[in-house]
């Protein structure tokens, strides 16, 4: 089993800027890549980033230039850095990490096994 939990949600003018954190505990030595959702009221969970163990990033075309994810193994701490905020961001953000063993580069949220409760973020114009 692996335990998220999400900080760093806030409200920010358009513009601005915010990072969230992940802290993982658990079995985190299972898992092979993680990724940070984020659903807005009324709309399906959408992938935003996502990072495997060795480094390789991929992001939706809608934060491509703003969001930078990272990951520091020695915290067991996964991170995103927002720049550039616009209110379409406004949304409630998870990490979220994969299944034991699998190793996957993908922002499908079916593809995740464990996930945190959640941050909100709130952009204003």
């Amino acid at each position: 089993q692996v335990q998220l939990v999400e900080s760093g949600g806030g409200s920010v003018q358009s513009g601005g800027s915010l990072r969230l954190s992940c802290a993982a505990s658990g079995d985190t030595a299972s898992t092979h890549y993680m990724g940070w959702f984020r659903q807005a009221p009324g709309n399906k969970r959408e992938g935003v980033a996502s990072i495997t163990g060795d480094g390789r990033e991929i992001y939706a075309d809608s934060v491509k230039g703003r969001f930078a994810i990272s990951q520091d193994n020695a915290k067991n701490t996964l991170y995103l850095q927002m720049n550039s905020l616009k209110p379409e961001d406004t949304a409630m953000y998870y990490c979220a990490a994969g299944p034991p063993g699998l190793r996957l580069e993908t922002l499908l949220p079916e593809w995740y096994k464990y996930w945190g409760q959640g941050t909100q973020v709130t952009v204003s114009s």
